[in-house]
């Protein structure tokens, strides 16, 4: 989440009348994140987010996206419902950009997540990997390997500027990445960006999944790799295999993994790795001047990259 595009107060309020949401007492941008404008909205009805689409959420993607979460809710998954304007209408247009209005959810994300909350994440995944089992739209995977090297491409030379060679060893992980790449594996609805921040507890239990803004079908076992990179590393950037452990088992207790799900998990978290350098790595170079956003750091995910390179096999992850 974050705020690349101004809202006026009465522009916001003229949007809310099409809804029948209550009338406008307070909003506030949400600065985390670095995809699409949020603003909390207070209105007399309760608390709801609005989020402006910007950058790589494409216009025609947006039902998709809409239409999950009321797919993902109805089977039981706790996430954002979209509201509807008085005549039906699930997106709109505020300030020059498409527009949505969600229900918000209680809890909080957890900066410092336990082996607990690492289990918790496993079994949420599962759930929507089998949720999505049968939802009917498809939206391909447009940050998948195919799409890495025009990203890289797209950041030029300036990346050594964040780091010396930082190029050259890009360059060569792609040649790898792209030769080596899984295919044939189980797909479906996958989150694609479940990291702690878009998930929130009340306490020790997981009460929610926000943001399906990336979500897509694709790889269900790639989804698994994304999980590994964002909640199993300490602050150090080592991965910490008890809590890889806990989040592999909470989820084949729901959704069991094929052997060549398991054989290819090193490799997928490799690629994982390298989407969340690529991307952060152009947006570190690109943030709009005067965006209220947190660039995220790239060489993050350049460390997490070099754990992967060195595993062996999926036991290195915590996999039995």
């Amino acid at each position: 989440m974050a705020v690349y595009t101004d809202v006026s107060t009465d522009d916001l309020a003229r949007f809310l009348t099409r809804y029948d949401i209550g009338e406008l007492l307070s909003y506030k941008g949400i600065a985390e994140g670095v995809e699409n404008s949020n603003f909390l909205v207070h209105t007399s009805k309760g608390y709801f987010i609005l989020t402006l689409y910007e950058k790589r959420v494409a216009e025609g993607d947006l039902p998709f996206f809409i239409g999950l979460m009321e797919h993902l809710a109805a089977r039981g998954l706790n996430c954002p419902q979209p509201v509807k304007t008085k005549d039906g209408a699930a997106l709109g247009v505020l300030a020059g950009r498409p527009a949505a209005i969600v229900t918000f959810l209680d809890g909080l994300w957890i900066r410092k997540p336990g082996v607990g909350h690492c289990a918790a994440v496993g079994e949420a995944l599962a759930k929507l990997h089998l949720a999505g089992g049968d939802f009917a739209m498809k939206r391909p995977n447009a940050l998948s390997v195919e799409s890495w090297r025009p990203l890289f491409e797209h950041a030029g030379p300036r990346g050594d500027t964040v780091r010396p060679e930082l190029c050259n060893e890009i360059v060569g992980e792609l040649d790898v990445l792209e030769k080596s790449w899984p295919r044939g594996l189980p797909q479906g609805v996958i989150h694609a960006d479940l990291f702690p921040d878009n998930v929130f507890f009340l306490g020790d239990r997981l009460s929610g999944l926000i943001d399906f803004y990336f979500a897509c079908t694709d790889t269900l076992v790639y989804d698994v790799a994304i999980c590994l990179n964002c909640w199993c590393f300490e602050p150090d950037h080592s991965f910490n295999v008890t809590k890889g452990r806990a989040l592999l088992k909470a989820y084949q207790a729901v959704r069991p993994l094929s052997k060549a799900e398991c054989d290819a998990l090193p490799v997928l978290a490799r690629g994982a790795a390298m989407r969340f350098l690529l991307t952060r790595l152009v947006d570190w170079l690109a943030v709009p001047e005067g965006a209220l956003v947190k660039p995220k750091d790239p060489l993050e995910y350049y460390r997490k990259l070099r754990f992967h390179q060195s595993v062996t096999s999926a036991r290195d992850y915590g996999l039995n």
